[in-house]
C-alpha cells in the first residue's frame, strides 16, 4: 500500500471514530434499519446524526462522483472506506437498493436527465426504490414477463401506457419508485422485445398488495399497473435493449445481496447464541454441534475472504459476473444452514414464535429461519445461479 493510501486510511479511521457514535457500532435489528426514502425514520438520534453526517460527506456512496452527491473517491479509497467502517463495527447509514443496484447502472449506461433527476436524491436518502421484475407466471423464466409498455405520442408528450403485474416486489409498499423490465415489443423474440424504465410508484394506476409470508413479516408485494403513465425520458438504455440492462444491474443485485447480509444485514452471531445450549448439552451431543458449529463459522469467514478479493477485482474493472453469482448462491445457502443448526440446537426454544415463556432472540431465531429460506429465491433462485454458474463460469454446455 502506497503512503497516500496509508495517509487516506488514517484519515478515514479517524473520520469514522469522531463522527459514528457507539451505539451506531453494534450489530444492527430489523427495526433499526433505515431506508432512505420520503417516508424516511429514525429511531435514535444517534441513528439520525450518523445518517446525516455520512450524507454530508457523500459516503452513502464514497466512490460516486461528487456532482451527483457521493463522495468523490477513487475505487481503491471508497474501498478503503468501506474497509474501515467493517473494522469498527460502523453499521450502513442507509440501506437503499436504489444506491446499491440501479445507482451503478445509471451511472453506466443512464442519460444525463437521469442520472440528474435520480441520483441526487438517493444521495440524500429521499427516493426508495424497489424492483419489478419477475411477474406471476415468469419468474425464473423471466424473459416471459408480459407486463405491456405501449409507447404514446400525445399533448402530454411521448410515453408508455403499462398494464399487468409484478409479484415478490420487496417492500414494494414502502418505495417511491421502481425499476423495471416490460414488454414493448410482443412480436419479438422474448429477450429483444423487453425494456428497462423507471416507474413513479405514486403515479396514478400503481397499486400494491404486501404479500405474507410464512415468518410473518410482508416484505414481498404485488403491484399491478393499470394504465400507468410513464414519460419517455424513464427509458433506460434503448428500447427493446432492456435485457442487457437487466442483467448489468443483476450483477450488482447478487453483490449487493450478498454485502446486505455481510455488512450488517440482521443476522445472529451463531456462536453467542448456541453457547448456552452446548454447555447444557451432553458431551457426545455437544461435540456434534460443536463440530457442525465449527464448520459455519468457518463456511463465513471463507465467504468473507472472498468477497474481499472479488472487490478487489471488481476495481480493478474485471469481469465479476461469474463470481457475483456464486457469492450470492454461497452467501445465501450458509445463512439457510446457519438457522438449520441453531434452531436443532435450540430444541423447541428454537421454535418460539409468541408467548411470555420464551427471550424476543427466540422469537428472531424461529423468524429468521423461515425467512433465511427466501433468500435463496430472491435476485435468482439458488437453481438459476447453478446454472449460471455451470455455463457461464465453468463453460459447461446447456
Amino acid at each position: 500500500m502506497s503512503d497516500k493510501d496509508k495517509d487516506f486510511r488514517a484519515e478515514a479511521a479517524a473520520w469514522l471514530q469522531a463522527n459514528c457514535p457507539a451505539s451506531m457500532r453494534r450489530p444492527i435489528t430489523a427495526d433499526e434499519i433505515v431506508w432512505g426514502g420520503s417516508r424516511l425514520h429514525f429511531t435514535s438520534d444517534d441513528q439520525r446524526l450518523w445518517f446525516e453526517r455520512c450524507r454530508d460527506r457523500g459516503w452513502f456512496a464514497p466512490g460516486w462522483p461528487r456532482e451527483y452527491g457521493g463522495g468523490g473517491l477513487n475505487p481503491k479509497q471508497a474501498r478503503i472506506v468501506e474497509e474501515e467502517m467493517a473494522r469498527l463495527g460502523c453499521r450502513q447509514p442507509q440501506y437503499n437498493l436504489g444506491v446499491w443496484m440501479l445507482g451503478p447502472v445509471l451511472l453506466e449506461v443512464g442519460s444525463e436527465e437521469q442520472k440528474r433527476e435520480h441520483l441526487p436524491p438517493m444521495m440524500r436518502g429521499e427516493q426508495r426504490w424497489c424492483q419489478g421484475f419477475s411477474e406471476p407466471n415468469a419468474g425464473s423464466d423471466l424473459a416471459s414477463l408480459k407486463t405491456s409498455a405501449r409507447r404514446v405520442s400525445d399533448a402530454e408528450g411521448e410515453a408508455y401506457i403499462v398494464n399487468g403485474s409484478k409479484i415478490w416486489t420487496s417492500y414494494g409498499d414502502q418505495a417511491d419508485w421502481m425499476y423495471a423490465l416490460v414488454r414493448t415489443d410482443a412480436g419479438a423474440r422474448k429477450q429483444q422485445g423487453i425494456s428497462f424504465v423507471l416507474i413513479d410508484m405514486h403515479a396514478p394506476g400503481v397499486s400494491v398488495k404486501p404479500i405474507e409470508l410464512i415468518s410473518g413479516k410482508s416484505s414481498f408485494c404485488e403491484v399491478f399497473f393499470d394504465n400507468v403513465r410513464v414519460p419517455l425520458r424513464q427509458l433506460v438504455g434503448a428500447e427493446g435493449e432492456g435485457w442487457a440492462v437487466a442483467k448489468k444491474l443483476l450483477q450488482h443485485e447478487r453483490a449487493a445481496m450478498s454485502k446486505f447480509a455481510e455488512g450488517g444485514a440482521p443476522s445472529h452471531d451463531a456462536l453467542a447464541v448456541a453457547r448456552p445450549y452446548l454447555e447444557q448439552a451432553g458431551p457426545a451431543q455437544a461435540a456434534v454441534w460443536r463440530d457442525r458449529l465449527a464448520g459455519v463459522l468457518m463456511d463465513a469467514h471463507a465467504f468473507a475472504l472472498t468477497h474481499q478479493r472479488v472487490t478487489a477485482q471488481a476495481m480493478a474493472r474485471q469481469d465479476v459476473s461469474g463470481p457475483a453469482s456464486i457469492m450470492k448462491l454461497v452467501q445465501t445457502e450458509q445463512e439457510v444452514a446457519k438457522y438449520e443448526l441453531l434452531v436443532q440446537v435450540m430444541g423447541l426454544n428454537g421454535l418460539s414464535w409468541d408467548g411470555e415463556d420464551f427471550s424476543q432472540l427466540e422469537h428472531d431465531i424461529c423468524r429468521q429461519w423461515l425467512l433465511a429460506k427466501t433468500y435463496t429465491i430472491g435476485g435468482g433462485t439458488s437453481e438459476v445461479q447453478l446454472n449460471i454458474i455451470a455455463k457461464r463460469v465453468l463453460g459447461l454446455p446447456g
